[in-house]
């Protein structure tokens, strides 16, 4: 998907609720779901995909879960020219863009429908029977009409643009926390819009009191 020239895969469309399972939308609600939490990743979780990965958790009930990895880059894909590849635009309006377009940031939001983007936005911006609120602040939309409406300054404020997203079976999870492959912490808006992309897993471990070299350093003990 970020490989130069290639013209990208994008297949938005309305969000489905069994993608995004049946959680609560409340951070830590019934049973202990997380979603609307932010799950980090450690060291000793082995996974080449989500190493040293924050995700976002979009649902988490019975049935599994679904997030969006917010700090992992896509490579050569930009927003303004993924716009004219969706002929929203024509290239040559690319410089009429509001400035929140321009800058907004196109990730790789997981190894699962890695064609097919999500938008997670704040909360001022909501598409009737397409938006679905994840809590109080943030939301997920994955229709053209969202892209549209940035293009055009009417969006949300805040936005990330994800390519595919994470997704765990039941208790597949709750199995990957128990063998200290996730630390989770409440969602910070800053850690999921921020553009300092490549600072989100030390900030992240940070936010709660860990500091990133004693957990390396711990980890080559494990």
């Amino acid at each position: 998907m970020s490989s130069e020239g290639k013209k990208a895969s994008f297949r938005p469309r309305t969000v489905r609720r069994d993608v995004v399972g049946g959680g609560t939308g409340e951070s830590e609600g019934e049973g202990g779901y997380l979603d609307g939490r932010l799950l980090i990743a450690m060291p000793v979780m082995g996974d080449p995909r989500f190493e040293r990965s924050v995700i976002y958790l979009c649902a988490h009930s019975a049935e599994g879960a679904m997030g969006i990895i917010v700090n992992r880059p896509a490579g050569s894909i930009d927003f303004p020219g993924l716009l004219v590849q969706l002929d929203i635009i024509k290239k040559a309006d690319q410089i009429k863009l509001p400035e929140n377009a321009e800058t907004l940031k196109v990730l790789r939001g997981g190894p699962v429908e890695t064609g097919r983007g999500f938008v997670l936005h704040s909360a001022d911006f909501f598409i009737q029977d397409a938006t679905l609120r994840i809590d109080h602040d943030i939301c997920l939309t994955a229709t053209v009409d969202i892209l549209k409406a940035i293009a055009k300054g009417s969006g949300p404020k805040h936005a990330i643009l994800a390519l595919g997203y994470a997704g765990w079976a039941a208790g597949q999870l709750e199995s990957e926390i128990q063998d200290n492959g996730w630390l989770h912490c409440d969602a910070d808006p800053d850690l999921i819009f921020g553009g300092d992309v490549g600072e989100k897993y030390t900030r992240a471990l940070r936010k709660i009191g860990i500091d990133p070299g004693m957990l390396s350093n711990d980890a080559g003990h494990a």
